[in-house]
């Protein structure tokens, strides 16, 4: 975000709460009524101070003309957060001729040092100086007094200098403050951006755990479906047999999509003691027998290792891959002899390689969600995953999973 910290009074309306004072910004608001009120009757307190002339002035201004410019001077003040610039010059100049104007310029001086940037405040410190030599020759303080006139003129000239240093700590702060306030508003858009990423992270892991879940359970409803539908003939046993296992992976479904709708609708705390626990490398074999019943010719080599040693991170994805390319072969590539091969070991990271004969259709066919999901589950996982067609006319999948050493 780019501020103009030079245009005056942004950068107090910025800082204050409503604060309307910057040119444009509409009415000022009641604090800046009472800071402006404040500057004005200071500076026309300070300038019957200056309304005293000392005798040998070479300019001897009559008392009326010298008290009005004097309350003029500081009536000009409020005009000094739109044009900071012009009324320090203007009042700084008229100081030379009128002392009555001193106290006013300097409180100019002062509002210059806070609306501008350092190098301008300096020209104007500068010229007060200036204007303070110009003045004191004009109407010397006492000219028995050896070396007053530079006396006085040193003390009005670190006036000045103290006046600008206090403008230039104000302005500083109030830089600071909005700096502060700036990194506040982007730490707070950055968590909510954090926050967000985090929900469609969530979204897209569940949406994964849907498609790998009820995918595999609906292809073998489909499976038993359509034999049913074929077969009305088969034997009772058979049919029996088949019918159990629709009415397994409709409750199995139904399970999954219930717990799925839980997560979405419940905080955490409230789903995280009954979420069922997840899969793992253990369940292989009932989820490759699941596979045989639906008719599937499965070749399974398990894990050498027992499945306990490995991280249930691991394990969870490594169920998922293999699930999901069952699911593929019995969508893919009916009939078809499917082979899955585990292997690995602590340090060296699982191995998950799974291949089915192409049937005649095109192997490109589908929409290969599941694929996509499972190489981004295998990458989030700090694995790799790649499939295609092989020179053997098989389908390959190979997914590698980390599998770090205890």
């Amino acid at each position: 975000m780019s501020i103009e910290l030079d245009r005056p009074g942004l950068l107090t309306a910025m800082i204050s709460p409503g604060s309307r004072a910057a040119p444009g910004e509409g009415r000022r608001t009641p604090r800046d009524w009472v800071v402006d009120v404040a500057f004005v009757a200071l500076g026309t307190g300070l300038s019957v101070i200056g309304l005293a002339i000392p005798d040998g002035s070479r300019l001897n201004p009559p008392v009326v003309l010298h008290a009005t410019i004097g309350v003029l001077a500081a009536l000009s003040l409020m005009l000094r957060r739109r044009w900071p610039l012009a009324v320090a010059l203007a009042l700084i100049g008229l100081s030379a001729f009128f002392p009555a104007v001193g106290s006013s310029s300097g409180l100019a001086l002062f509002s210059l040092a806070v609306h501008r940037r350092t190098l301008v405040s300096a020209l104007g410190c500068v010229a007060a100086v200036l204007s303070c030599l110009v003045q004191f020759w004009i109407y010397p303080p006492a000219r028995s007094i050896p070396y007053v006139y530079w006396m006085v003129v040193s003390l009005t000239s670190l006036l000045c200098v103290a006046a600008v240093a206090w403008g230039i700590v104000v302005r500083t702060r109030r830089q600071l403050m909005l700096s502060l306030a700036e990194r506040a508003r982007r730490a707070e858009e950055e968590q909510e951006l954090r926050v967000e990423q985090g929900r469609r992270r969530e979204r897209e892991r569940i949406a994964r755990e849907m498609h790998d879940a009820l995918g595999h359970r609906l292809s073998l409803l489909s499976v038993h479906a359509g034999a049913l539908e074929f077969r009305p003939d088969m034997p009772s046993d058979e049919l029996a047999q088949a019918a159990g296992v629709i009415r397994s992976s409709a409750r199995e479904c139904m399970e999954d999509l219930r717990e799925i709708v839980g997560v979405l609708r419940a905080p955490d705390a409230a789903v995280s003691g009954g979420r069922r626990p997840q899969p793992g490398l253990a369940d292989l074999d009932t989820l490759v027998e699941e596979s045989r019943t639906a008719g599937m010719t499965v070749m399974f080599t398990p894990l050498s290792s027992p499945p306990e040693s490995i991280p249930l991170t691991t394990g969870r994805h490594g169920y998922r891959i293999v699930q999901e390319g069952l699911t593929n072969a019995r969508k893919h590539a009916p009939g078809q002899p499917v082979t899955i091969v585990l292997s690995g070991a602590a340090g060296n990271g699982l191995s998950i390689e799974i291949r089915n004969p192409l049937a005649s259709a095109d192997p490109g066919d589908g929409s290969r969600v599941g694929l996509v999901g499972l190489a981004e589950r295998a990458k989030l996982a700090g694995g790799t995953l790649d499939h295609g067609p092989t020179t053997t006319n098989c389908f390959r999948l190979h997914a590698w999973l980390p599998w770090p050493a205890r």
